[in-house]
């Protein structure tokens, strides 16, 4: 008997100290050197002032006098360079561009990534510096996951005139159990809360203040929720529920056979189609 609490106790403790390293990872930023811009598109490298002294990395280039500008937010470990297909066919449809690096992320300084919550803040100043720039044209946002869930938490959603959302988390605890369950099976979902309670001590952000689902209702904006359907980080489901709790006008696009994936590159004349649609419908002035 001595022998098996003995083995209890040894595996708890390492499961816990295994689980609270894996927290740790997680969150650790992601910092590179980007090179470009790239020599296809004319963008302009700059650095767009932040409240709290800092900067963001951003490349920007302008579009028609007509047509609005967007707003390009990568994924979780990426930087802007992964929105860069976006931003050519945008471009080539009038659009101005402005793509960032999100805090902790490429060079855009930060200690830990926080899945959304201060990461919004770089989205408010990168749509000040929009604002600015543009005149008052309307704005869009597309945001994948990280970025995504970057528009719509913080004290208000994203201050846009349409977004754009792919493959966005419902609530920390939801996406913490799927990536677990992805390795683990349904046990992850029991050991997510121990990853969870990380949060607050880690980062200094509540779990509450990580919930997409909960933001969306805020958001006074036409928005498209695209979804893939083998979707495994984000389900479904949650997909689903972000659609039912957005306001109208929206949309919702589900892209058969899509895992949590660049969903451009998965089905790129699709998308193209869907997103240009959509913004055209809501970015662009009218004549006169």
């Amino acid at each position: 008997m001595r022998a098996l609490l003995f083995l209890v106790i040894t595996l708890a403790v390492g499961g816990s100290a295994a689980l609270f390293a894996i927290g740790g990872t997680l969150a650790e930023p992601r910092l590179q050197s980007v090179q470009g811009p790239p020599k296809d598109l004319p963008l302009i490298a700059l650095r767009i002032p932040r409240p709290d002294g800092g900067s963001i990395a951003a490349w920007f280039a302008p579009g028609e006098a007509r047509r609005g500008g967007v707003l390009l937010l990568h994924g979780i470990r990426a930087d802007r360079r992964q929105m860069l297909d976006r931003a050519r066919f945008l471009f080539a449809a009038g659009y101005s561009v402005l793509l960032i690096d999100l805090q902790a992320h490429g060079e855009t300084p930060g200690q830990q990534i926080t899945f959304g919550y201060r990461e919004s803040f770089d989205v408010d100043a990168a749509v000040n510096y929009l604002n600015d720039r543009l005149g008052g044209r309307p704005i869009g946002v597309i945001g994948l996951s990280l970025g995504g869930a970057a528009a719509l938490l913080g004290e208000l959603p994203v201050d846009a005139d349409a977004v754009v959302l792919e493959g966005v988390y419902s609530s920390i605890e939801q996406a913490v159990g799927n990536r677990i369950a992805i390795r683990l099976g349904e046990l992850g979902h029991w050991l997510a809360p121990l990853l969870v309670w990380q949060i607050e001590p880690r980062l200094s952000v509540r779990p509450d203040e990580l919930e997409p689902i909960s933001a969306i209702r805020r958001l006074d904006a036409p928005v498209m929720i695209i979804a893939g359907t083998e979707d495994r980080r984000t389900r479904l489901n949650e997909s689903k529920a972000l659609y039912l709790r957005a306001k109208s006008p929206k949309r919702l696009w589900l892209i058969n056979g899509a895992k949590h994936e660049d969903f451009h590159r998965h089905s790129p004349t699709d998308y193209m189609r869907q997103v240009l649609d959509f913004f055209d419908r809501h970015l662009i002035m009218p004549a006169g």
